[in-house]
């Protein structure tokens, strides 16, 4: 079990924004749990530690939103997200953390940049698409699997079909709650569910249901607007940190 109390002022608020964001709450953030652990830990520990928590989650959110959530879009989307992970899985070997900081950082540090210019397009989409949802949806399987990161691919095919606010977090949890479950067997398999691991998890997992239901509440509550503006904050400084970690240890810098 992990007892550095660095890792803990870390991992709670990971796991705090995490569940809100699950929740439909500050949308976008919830992949900022892996890194921020990751400025402590490896980030394929924290994915590790993460995943268990995250199913704990997704199963409050299975029940809050269960009569409300998009079919058409998650027919598309699960099947290219489980591509993306057999992908995610396949490559495992060949992927060093210094990547993976990388990887996440670069797409926190998109998305943000994203966030505040306002790249993407304002046209609405018609409805799902197979096109769009199938890349999105592997890539948010694939950055799912390697960082529970697929929340911005995710968002990047679902926001511009301006659904209801609550629509669309049904479908986000029904969504991440599918691909969190794939998740499972190859985690098993590359020894992420250790002792040491799961003896965190179980100190951290009360924190995943009170977060969640924390995330429903306020999602049928409360305006986003300036809690999303400290989210994206947060998130790009942290996510330069990890590029910054991962080019030094990438290319010697």
């Amino acid at each position: 079990m992990i007892t550095d109390p660095w890792f803990f002022a870390v991992a709670i608020p990971a796991i705090v924004l995490t569940g809100l964001s699950k929740g439909g709450f500050l949308g976008g953030i919830g992949g900022l749990g892996v890194p921020l652990m990751s400025l402590v830990i490896s980030p394929v520990q924290a994915a590790g530690i993460m995943l268990p928590i995250l199913i704990a989650m997704d199963w409050i959110g299975i029940w809050a939103y269960r009569r409300e959530w998009s079919g058409p879009n998650l027919k598309i989307l699960l099947p290219a997200a489980t591509a993306g992970i057999v992908f995610g899985w396949a490559t495992a070997a060949y992927v060093t953390e210094a990547h993976v900081r990388l990887l996440v950082g670069l797409i926190g540090v998109l998305f943000t940049i994203d966030y505040w210019l306002k790249l993407r397009p304002r046209t609405v989409t018609p409805g799902p698409n197979w096109t769009k949802g199938s890349l999105w949806g592997a890539v948010a399987g694939f950055t799912s699997f390697v960082s529970h990161a697929g929340g911005p691919p995710f968002a990047v095919y679902m926001l511009p079909q301006r659904l209801p606010n609550v629509l669309y977090a049904g479908t986000a949890v029904m969504f991440f709650s599918a691909v969190n479950l794939i998740k499972v067997p190859p985690y098993l398999f590359l020894g992420q569910f250790n002792a040491a691991n799961l003896k965190t998890v179980a100190v951290l997992v009360p924190l995943a249901p009170l977060s969640m239901l924390a995330g429903v509440w306020l999602t049928r509550r409360v305006p986003q607007e300036p809690f999303y503006k400290i989210a994206y904050a947060c998130l790009f400084i942290i996510s330069t940190k990890l590029v910054w970690d991962g080019v030094r240890a990438t290319f010697g810098a």
